[in-house]
């Protein structure tokens, strides 16, 4: 592992548009996950307890610019605020550049509260120069309406909503983990959960892709 491959365009600039600096209290992104916390709170249960911090392993590519980092939610005495919500403050006080396209992708723990996938959804909607591809381990509270709309509501808006694989865990656990050069050693089901939870998200996104069908054919002359 090379710790300068954290790389990012310098120092804080102007917001996006209807963005905002990075708030304060919002804490930078770390560079590495202990192991255990890794294995701990990225396994793929269907159903999880004690797990009530949320994890983002994310990369930003753009012409001029690279990141690596890995973004938690706060809770007091921090500021309280939601991994996702951090990132967005971090993201939009680098000065994101109008001319210029970033590609951002999320490996995230839990995906994201209907609260924050609103949040999210109108930062792609004010930033179309922005692709966000998440894919998360496990789905939050995936049988409440709200939290499947908040999921169509990304999807609709063009970002790619999946759920984390093999090769998933193993490209974090080699890129955002201190692993100590140790291979990433899959958990008893990792891959029956995967494909559990892959299950219920096309169930969640069906509407979504109907919708757009639906418009899709209303257009066709």
């Amino acid at each position: 592992m090379d710790p300068q491959r954290l790389r990012q365009w310098p120092g804080p600039g102007p917001a996006g548009r209807g963005g905002y600096g990075q708030r304060p209290g919002i804490r930078n992104p770390e560079e590495w996950l202990p192991p255990q916390t890794f294995s701990f709170h990225f396994r793929n249960l269907r159903f999880a307890s004690g797990r009530n911090r949320s994890y983002i392993c994310c990369q930003v590519e753009g012409k001029n610019c690279f990141f690596q980092g890995i973004f938690q939610n706060q809770v007091p005495p921090d500021r309280p605020c939601h991994a996702e919500l951090c990132f967005l403050s971090w993201f939009q006080s680098r000065g994101l550049s109008p001319d210029e396209h970033y590609y951002v992708t999320w490996f995230i723990s839990w995906s994201p509260c209907c609260e924050c996938a609103a949040q999210v959804a109108q930062f792609l909607e004010e930033n179309r120069n922005v692709s966000l591809s998440l894919s998360a381990a496990r789905l939050y509270y995936f049988w409440k309406s709200e939290s499947r709309e908040g999921l169509r509501r990304l999807s609709d808006l063009g970002a790619r909503v999946g759920i984390m694989s093999f090769q998933d865990f193993q490209h974090c656990w080699n890129n955002f983990v201190h692993n100590l050069g140790m291979p990433f050693k899959p958990w008893k089901e990792l891959r029956k959960n995967y494909q559990r939870l892959v299950t219920e998200l096309k169930q969640i996104l069906r509407k979504s892709d109907m919708q757009k069908f639906v418009l899709l054919t209303r257009s066709i002359p």
